[in-house]
């Protein structure tokens, strides 16, 4: 009934879950992958991967080492790597990737820098802060 042999313990991958029908208000910082299936309204920024999965939105920017966008993201990108925008995935705001892959159901408004050493020359302001001073 209680096994003590640790060789048998599953071990998380350190992924962060954001389940579908959650939703977060604030930014979110992580050193690991991060998934969201919910609702973020604010900045997220990994060093690792970050998936917005296909009910997933983000309303904010986001800042990452690799990024597969199926959901909604309305705020600027900003990949090291390479950035994915897969299915019917729609991105409002700018791009800045490494690499970009986008599919042809995709749907992408905004401008896109592509190749090179991505970086960050000014931290990212919120979206509601930016569209307050327009």
């Amino acid at each position: 009934m209680f096994n003590r042999d640790k060789s048998t313990e599953t071990h998380s991958n350190n992924a962060t879950l954001i389940s579908a029908g959650t939703s977060v208000h604030g930014d979110i910082k992580s050193d690991h992958d991060l998934r969201i299936d919910g609702t973020v309204h604010g900045n997220v920024t990994s060093s690792a991967r970050i998936v917005v999965g296909p009910n997933g939105a983000v309303e904010g920017h986001i800042e990452s080492q690799q990024a597969d966008i199926t959901g909604r993201v309305t705020g600027d990108l900003r990949v090291a790597d390479l950035l994915q925008l897969r299915g019917t995935c729609v991105v409002e705001g700018n791009i800045s990737a490494g690499k970009l892959q986008v599919e042809p159901t995709a749907t992408f408004n905004g401008q896109c820098q592509m190749g090179g050493t991505v970086t960050t020359l000014v931290p990212l302001k919120k979206v509601h802060e930016r569209t307050a001073e327009a």
